[in-house]
């Protein structure tokens, strides 16, 4: 993984705490919304993400710690329990699936255990067109994920996935090329 630019904040400032409420309640109306109301929910994510193209579908009981930083391609699809730590940006491209209970997770803390808890860093996540990413995934922050990609269900991508690669395991390994 190349080395990427990590974005450095403050646990509990009011600016961060006014984003993070912002966010969260939209995300509480959007988790809450008739299931057959697909034209609010709609409205909702529009208003939660950074930019959105055509044809977004999320399902309930997702979640993310700003919204702004999120920018989905056109056909973007996000199963139940879907958690966006987007403290720096998440891109995702067009077409891509995201399975159940699956983690994007751009935000970290130091190692050292001295005000852990008091300040972190983010680093940009990067997802291609066409990709799909099975349930239980937990992508790590600064990672990139080439086109058409495939990440098997449970996997733990530590690593850039290049372009064509089915991966899987934890960390994930490169199965095979597509």
């Amino acid at each position: 993984m190349e080395d990427k630019e990590k974005i450095y904040y403050e646990q509990g400032t009011d600016e961060l705490r006014l984003k993070n409420i912002i966010a969260h309640k939209l995300v509480q109306e959007f988790n809450n919304c008739p299931i057959e109301d697909s034209e609010r929910k709609d409205e909702i994510i529009r208003e939660i993400f950074g930019s959105v193209v055509v044809n977004p579908s999320i399902e309930h009981n997702f979640h993310c710690d700003l919204g702004y930083n999120i920018h989905i391609g056109d056909n973007f699809y996000a199963g139940y329990n879907c958690t966006v730590l987007d403290m720096a940006e998440v891109r995702i491209g067009d077409n891509c699936m995201i399975g159940p209970n699956v983690g994007l997770y751009t935000a970290g803390h130091s190692i050292e255990p001295k005000d852990r808890n008091k300040s972190g860093y983010a680093i940009p996540i990067t997802i291609g067109n066409d990709v799909w990413i099975g349930g239980s995934c937990v992508i790590l922050p600064g990672i990139t994920i080439g086109n058409n990609s495939i990440i098997a269900a449970g996997s733990v991508v530590t690593k850039d996935v290049p372009t064509n690669s089915i991966v899987a395991g934890n960390p994930a390994k490169i199965l095979k090329s597509i």
